[in-house]
């Protein structure tokens, strides 16, 4: 249906990581062409798309105790920190990376939530917090049409939730 604010919506892509699901509309035939439906059919013209290269890995690690801990994967640098009773089980951690393609030389808007639930097999949960992206400041595609980037966070455990945990984080980019 397209309603009065049609030519105000921007092309939005999310990326449930790994998976890749964009979200657009079709063009109003009808309308008039402005400067502002130009701008959006610019924006479809070179759709935005969001590729996970590196997925975000805690590595493995063990409770002792049931006295909880934390594995922080800094978007930064890749570093992982291990705090509380956490044994670090060894194995590499890596901080995940994405990589943004669309129309160069454009200003982009990165959204990403700041927590996520993770799940076991089994059906236990534990919490990934203070996630974040390696991006400071106003991105912009490059050249290329392409902006790289990380991110990380802080995985939470209490409890004794055992298994191999997965989640799904949902990152989307946006033309500004």
């Amino acid at each position: 249906m397209i309603g009065p604010d049609h030519k105000r919506r921007a092309l939005t892509v999310m990326m449930l990581v790994p998976l890749l699901m964009a979200a657009g509309e079709e063009s109003c035939l009808l309308c008039t062409k402005t400067q502002e439906s130009a701008e959006v059919a610019s924006d479809r013209a070179t759709p935005l798309s969001i590729d996970i290269t590196t997925q975000l890995d805690f590595s493995r690690a063990a409770l002792s105790g049931g006295g909880g801990g934390q594995i922080d994967v800094d978007p930064q640098n890749g570093s992982r920190r291990v705090d509380g009773s956490i044994i670090d089980l060894g194995g590499p951690a890596f901080a995940g990376t994405a990589v943004v393609r669309g129309e160069p030389g454009r200003a982009i808007r990165i959204d990403m939530p700041t927590t996520a639930d993770m799940t076991s097999s089994t059906g236990a949960v534990i919490k990934i917090v203070g996630l974040r992206a390696s991006i400071v400041g106003n991105p912009r595609l490059d050249r290329e049409g392409r902006l790289s980037f990380s991110f990380g966070g802080k995985l939470v455990v209490q409890g004794n939730a055992s298994g191999t945990f997965r989640a799904r984080i949902p990152i989307t980019a946006q033309y500004e």
